[in-house]
């Protein structure tokens, strides 16, 4: 028991000691632009809040997910596949991927999939 403490000790003391020392060796700036700026991951605050963005890559975005989201509808049928029969299964799997075709069709038509216009 009194070992333990003992050991506890020195590793807190040990510790306390390395912390100083990087607090009294380690680089001091007070007045630093980052310092005194909020994180906004990877872009910078102290410029223009109104910067140009592609209106096409958030419509490519907004496909990607819509998209996505009806992915993740089908996940469940293969849980579902021991729980119901063969020929529901089929239809609505069948039902879910003609959605997602005609969505794509219907997209490509519109043009919102041309990059270059």
């Amino acid at each position: 028991m009194i070992t333990m403490f003992f050991i506890s000790t020195i590793i807190f003391l040990i510790s306390m000691i390395m912390i100083i020392l990087a607090s009294i060796i380690s680089k001091k700036t007070f007045l630093d632009r980052e310092k005194s700026s909020p994180f906004e991951c990877g872009f910078d605050p102290k410029s223009s809040a109104r910067m140009p963005f592609s209106l096409h890559f958030f419509l490519i975005a907004m496909i990607f997910l819509i998209f996505d989201v009806e992915i993740t509808l089908i996940l469940p049928l293969i849980i579902i596949t021991k729980m119901t029969n063969l020929s529901n299964l089929i239809l609505v799997s069948t039902f879910i991927v003609l959605i997602l075709i005609l969505g794509l069709f219907h997209e490509w038509n519109q043009g919102a999939l041309n990059w270059t216009s």
